[in-house]
């Protein structure tokens, strides 16, 4: 049982020390909750990021000390407490928009000081991850089979320099169905000759051939692919090609044609989808021969992914796993009018893209992806099975 006695000179004592026993023991039991509940957030923290590692198996989100110690007022009076520190607060911060320079005001407040929120912290980020971004460059791929591909180039302002960076990028999907970046490099202008250079890097470093590869029909890719990659199969991006037809069109007829459009990619099977060609060009093509020409003469490689799992369409027939990505870069650099160097926006893009791919979801019946690679044949999106040994008929699963 706890007695609190009550000494005139003591008390006396304690008040030119600035409070009394009491207050005193309040205010180390409200320090010690304090600190309790700052590292039971630190640790949830860490528990929820457990999974983020890095290509060598270190996690990404770890502790990293303390902050200098701060003032917290209470009705006890004015407790001091260390806010733990954890590593990767600030890449995130920088990376999805705040400015170097932004650091210190705008955290000072939290945490009780700007220490080591410097622009130069900031710069020696950037810096560890151009080393990263270099190092992911120069990796083996010998062990890591990428069944489908998407490829595009993503142009970002550089603010110290006339010419834009053009991105090269890469995602593909493994043969457990999980998405991850395969490649990203700085292009020229998206020519036939970056792409090869970029092709060749990863089949020297163990690439296999993807069986799909999913484009813009206006990249360089297509032509470095038959080089590098002959055996690898091409699909077009529905979103960009439904583009180029409707620039090609009045907009006076946009929702007719859009509608059109949708018929012969969300169709039930290839041969719906080719019977819906053939009525997009009986409705457009005596007004409008050239943006019906966009659709007729590339056929094959828009209706490509007809082919393969049923499942899979909705992942095979756009570039979206980029373009949503990219989302977060471009939003990045309307903030800091892009970044200062072509090596800073490659890898800031690197880092970003690192980022996102932890809460990437795999496609739609992952264990389809093995099979596709394995050679196994769809027809209208259904596994057909093999021949039995007395010569009957195929069946579709």
């Amino acid at each position: 049982m706890l007695t609190v006695v009550h000494d005139a000179d003591a008390s006396n004592e304690n008040g030119a020390a600035g409070g009394s026993l009491l207050d005193e023991i309040v205010r180390d039991g409200a320090r010690a909750m304090l600190a309790a509940a700052l590292q039971a957030e630190v640790a949830a923290y860490i528990d929820a990021h457990a999974g983020e590692v890095d290509e060598n198996g270190y996690q990404l989100v770890v502790r990293n000390g303390c902050h200098r110690e701060r003032e917290v007022l209470t009705a006890a009076g004015a407790v001091g407490v260390r806010a733990p520190r954890v590593v990767q607060v600030l890449p995130l911060l920088y990376l999805h928009g705040l400015s170097s320079s932004d650091f210190g005001p705008a955290l000072e407040q939290f945490l009780g000081s700007a220490a080591g929120l410097s622009a130069a912290t900031i710069t020696r980020l950037t810096a560890q991850w151009q080393d990263d971004a270099e190092a992911f460059t120069k990796r083996s791929l010998t062990d890591t089979d990428y069944v489908y591909v998407w490829v595009d180039g993503i142009h970002l302002k550089v603010r110290l320099e006339q010419d834009k960076v053009c991105l090269l990028v890469m995602i593909g999907v493994r043969a457990d169905g999980t998405k991850e970046l395969v490649a990203l490099a700085d292009g020229f202008r998206e020519s036939s000759q970056s792409w090869a250079d970029l092709l060749r890097s990863c089949r020297r470093r163990g690439m296999t051939a993807p069986v799909l590869a999913v484009g813009d029909g206006a990249l360089g890719f297509w032509k470095a692919l038959r080089e590098v990659f002959p055996d690898t199969r091409e699909q077009r991006c529905w979103f960009h090609v439904s583009s180029n037809v409707l620039a090609a069109l009045p907009k006076s007829v946009h929702p007719g044609a859009k509608a059109a459009l949708a018929e012969i990619y969300n169709a039930e099977d290839r041969d719906h989808a080719m019977k819906a060609v053939k009525a997009f060009e009986a409705d457009y093509g005596a007004k409008w021969p050239k943006a019906v020409a966009k659709i007729t003469e590339h056929v094959d490689v828009l209706l490509a992914f007809y082919d393969y799992p049923a499942q899979h369409w909705i992942h095979l027939r756009t570039t979206n796993p980029i373009e949503s990505t990219f989302a977060t870069v471009r939003l990045r650099q309307r903030v800091t009018k892009g970044p200062g160097s072509r090596a800073a926006g490659v890898a800031m893009a690197f880092k970003l893209i690192e980022s996102a791919q932890a809460r990437w979801r795999a496609v739609n019946a992952p264990h389809l992806v093995a099979l596709v690679r394995a050679g196994a044949r769809f027809e209208k999106g259904k596994l057909v099975e093999r021949p039995d040994e007395s010569g009957g008929d195929q069946q579709v699963a």
